[in-house]
């Protein structure tokens, strides 16, 4: 399959891309691909393709649905810092608070991304947009193993978010909610004008349906 010019109604194979800043290519270094599959009616592909060594990083606000895309459309790799809390917070005792053993999930979060990407597949990992050293050591590992780091954005509403915190019954502080409100912004504003993060190769913008219907994130060989 040729991921540089591969669409269909079903999927679509984002292609491969060299993993430096926009501010750092070459002219002859292909711009950055943007995909926006956002305001499609749901008419939007199923499956998103990646190669078999590169590295997807989902963001977003809280509440906008990242795990719940993981959890559907990911059969392989994923790394989602609410799995681990979800493991942690099932053995303790439900009178320990979790700001007491917040570090030790984050230390065992971390340690669990650090050996899957040991395995040399495709990963996807949940990014909540506030740690931008992850995203820079996931970009050294693309660049390391050969293969490319993507970004793929869920736009939502806050008002969208904010009702997904109150479905899966956890939410964040307004202040929380607030400085995540402000980097996804940020985030977005630069995509749509091309300017990707420093390490990827591409993003894909996607709505809530757009979110909806994509069914399969995967790394074919």
């Amino acid at each position: 399959m040729n991921r540089t010019t591969a669409y269909a109604a079903t999927g679509i194979a984002v292609p491969k891309q060299p993993s430096a800043p926009a501010r750092e290519r070459c002219a002859d270094r292909p711009a950055p691909v943007v995909r926006d599959l956002r305001e499609r009616g749901g008419r939007s592909p199923h499956a998103l393709l990646f190669g078999p060594t590169d590295l997807v990083v989902i963001t977003g606000l809280p509440g906008s649905g990242k795990s719940t895309l993981m959890r559907r459309a990911v059969p392989g790799h994923r790394i989602d810092s609410q799995d681990t809390r979800d493991r942690w917070d099932a053995r303790a005792p439900r009178f320990l608070p979790y700001a007491l053993y917040r570090p030790l999930v984050r230390l065992a979060h971390f340690a669990g991304l650090r050996r899957a990407l040991r395995t040399g597949e495709g990963v996807v990992v949940h990014d909540c947009g506030t740690q931008p050293w992850v995203r820079a050591w996931l970009a050294r590992e693309a660049r390391r193993r050969g293969g490319t780091l993507h970004l793929l954005l869920l736009d939502v509403t806050p008002g969208t978010a904010r009702e997904g915190q109150r479905e899966r019954g956890r939410g964040v502080s307004r202040y929380a909610f607030g400085r995540h409100r402000r980097t996804t912004a940020r985030l977005l504003r630069a995509v749509e004008h091309g300017e990707l993060p420093a390490g990827c190769g591409s993003a894909v913008l996607l709505d809530r349906d757009a979110a909806d219907v994509l069914h399969r994130i995967a790394f074919p060989g």
